[in-house]
């Protein structure tokens, strides 16, 4: 049995639409800049309050224009139709480093949150509920999804990935290449009904598939109430996970950290500590365990929300105040935003393991909100799927 199906009616990138994840970035500004930059990118419809002309705009007041880009995207040849198609993914590194995926779309009845809820579609991390909101309103404005929900195949990965690089191989030119602001190339080539499409499709969806990127979006396509939503699926060969920081723009009077002094502060090489830095100075900071908590409890990231944000600092982890930044922002940019007073305070935080992100999941527990910045993450924009 596979979760794992074709995308009825596809649209292909020509050039000029791929973009980031319109969760990508710790700077709303940024996001501006690409829009007037390269209007057709497809975070000018993810985003459309972003845009220079809607800058100031809510998010729900800005969809009208989020309908019409893509429709003018559709109209001036930026997409091409493609149906019932799988998609082959090749990501390339600038050092040669490949990575792969399935573009495709997945059952929403196989999400499972708990363990005691069934379903091969691993959901492992708290979210913020606004953020699906948005998802489900663009997707309901659009009726099209611009950007996939990375999922990460347990089962049969080296098969997978196997398969996938051969496909590649086999299938010629791409019909598109996309370059993200690392320097990677994004390539994309459809993959019609036959053999080989299914074969794909039964590696890709046999086995537990665990959300690597993409939780908002995949709880945004069962709140809508879609049956299938639109995924890429990856391999753990094809993958790393990066650290996940934090800035907080304001502190309450009076605080004031000790630990072990540092000359600068950097990512820690591992768990255990947290770095912190703030315009007085950079401390390294054990993290008190809780010896009566399993592994969640323990997380470095669980215990930056338990001991650090809400003991000390008195923040839900939702709070506006904090700036979740993950890991293509390296720690001298953290430092440099509190430096230039955008922010107070920069807490640096070794990345997850592997092993304890799979101990989590095969636990079916969830992860502390953006805890895991897999790298690299699926462009938006190269393959979308129309809804109606």
């Amino acid at each position: 049995m596979t979760v794992a199906y074709p995308i009825a009616h596809a649209w292909l990138s020509t050039g000029g639409t791929g973009a980031q994840n319109y969760d990508e970035f710790a700077d709303d500004a940024e996001i501006t800049a690409i829009i007037a930059a390269n209007p057709s990118s497809a975070l000018a419809i993810e985003m459309p309050h972003r845009a220079p002309d809607n800058v100031g705009r809510s998010f729900r007041d800005s969809l009208p224009d989020a309908v019409t880009r893509l429709q003018t995207a559709k109209d001036d040849g930026h997409y091409a139709a493609a149906d019932d198609v799988v998609v082959l993914y090749r990501i390339t590194a600038p050092d040669g480093a490949r990575a792969y995926g399935l573009w495709c779309m997945v059952a929403t009845d196989e999400i499972s949150t708990s363990a005691d809820e069934p379903g091969a579609v691993i959901r492992n991390e708290d979210v913020f509920i606004e953020k699906v909101r948005e998802r489900v309103a663009l997707a309901e404005a659009t009726q099209h999804l611009l950007s996939p929900v990375l999922l990460l195949q347990t089962a049969h990965g080296d098969a997978l990935h196997s398969a996938l690089a051969q496909a590649v191989a086999d299938a010629g030119r791409p019909v598109v290449a996309d370059t993200d602001p690392a320097g990677r190339s994004h390539e994309i080539w459809p993959v019609g009904a036959g053999t080989t499409r299914d074969r794909l499709l039964a590696l890709a969806g046999g086995g537990e598939l665990v959300v690597a990127d993409g939780n908002h979006r995949s709880l945004a396509a069962q709140t809508a109430g879609y049956p299938r939503f639109l995924a890429v699926v990856t391999t753990p060969e094809s993958v790393a996970i990066q650290p996940y920081n934090r800035l907080v723009s304001e502190l309450p009077d009076g605080v004031s950290f000790s630990g072990t002094s540092l000359a600068d502060a950097e990512v820690p090489a591992s768990g255990g500590r947290v770095h912190l830095y703030t315009r007085d100075g950079a401390w390294s900071v054990e993290l008190p365990r809780d010896t009566d908590g399993g592994v969640i409890d323990n997380l470095d990231h669980a215990l930056v929300e338990r001991r650090l944000f809400a003991e000390t600092l008195g923040l839900d982890p939702g709070d506006k105040r904090i700036t979740y930044v993950g890991g293509d922002y390296p720690a001298s940019w953290l430092r440099d935003e509190v430096d230039a007073g955008h922010a107070e305070l920069a807490v640096l935080i070794a990345p997850v393991t592997v092993e304890d992100f799979v101990a989590v999941n095969l636990a079916r527990q969830k992860m502390p909100r953006k805890s895991t910045w897999f790298t690299p993450k699926a462009r938006a924009g190269l393959v979308v799927a129309q809804l109606s």
